[in-house]
Parts: C-alpha cells; structure tokens; sequence
C-alpha cells in the first residue's frame, strides 16, 4: 500500500520558518519525481516544488522561488520543504504527491496546515 505521510506543519509569525517533511513508503521513492501542492482556504491547488527522483534537477512556482528550497534522502524515502522568509499568503495545507506535476492519478498524502500568522 502507497503511503505518503507529510508533518512538521506549524503556526508561524511571518518571516519565520519551517521545514515540512513527507515520509513515503509501498512504492520505490528514489524512482519517482515527487513534488510539493498546497491548497489554501478557498482556493483551488497550487503546485510549489518539484524535484526529481535522483535528486538533482529541482523547479518552483514563481510565488516560492528563493524561499522554498525542496530536496529529497532517497535512503530514507522522505521528501522535504524548506520554507524560509514565510509571508501570511504561504498559508495552506500542503501535500506531498508523486510526479512532477500531479494530477489524480498520482499518489498524495494527507496534508499538514501550514498557517502563517502574527
């Protein structure tokens, strides 16, 4: 069974930072792209990150790019975000899916709330 579990989700004053983390197993994580989505309140999916399986070709959406860094430990099987320079539009949940521009066909997880708030 594909599992795709994402924590380190938090409540955060603006300008701070966090580092998501998504823990995947049941399939061969270091052979498949994985990205990052986020979903705020209201809105529809946004693609963030991707990165692909061995590591080392990564891409941003323009709204994240020179914040968020994304990466990957194939060994552990677990995905990463580094958020810094967080901005109270950066609140969302994010998921971690497989692919590098997931639809849903592709496996997601189950989402950690980022909020970002003085």
């Amino acid at each position: 069974e594909v599992q795709l579990v994402e924590s380190g989700g938090d409540l955060v004053q603006p300008g701070g930072s966090l580092r998501l983390s998504c823990a995947a197993s049941g399939f061969t994580f270091g052979s498949r792209d994985m990205s990052w989505v986020r979903q705020a309140p209201g809105k529809g999916p946004e693609w963030v990150s991707a990165i692909n399986s061995g590591g080392g070709s990564t891409s941003y959406a323009d709204s994240v790019k020179g914040r968020f860094t994304i990466s990957r430990d194939n060994p552990k099987n677990t995905l990463y975000l580094q958020m810094n320079s967080l901005k109270p539009e950066d609140t969302a949940v994010y998921y971690c899916a497989t692919g590098s521009a997931p639809t849903m066909e592709d496996y997601w997880g189950q989402g950690t709330q980022v909020t970002v708030s003085s």
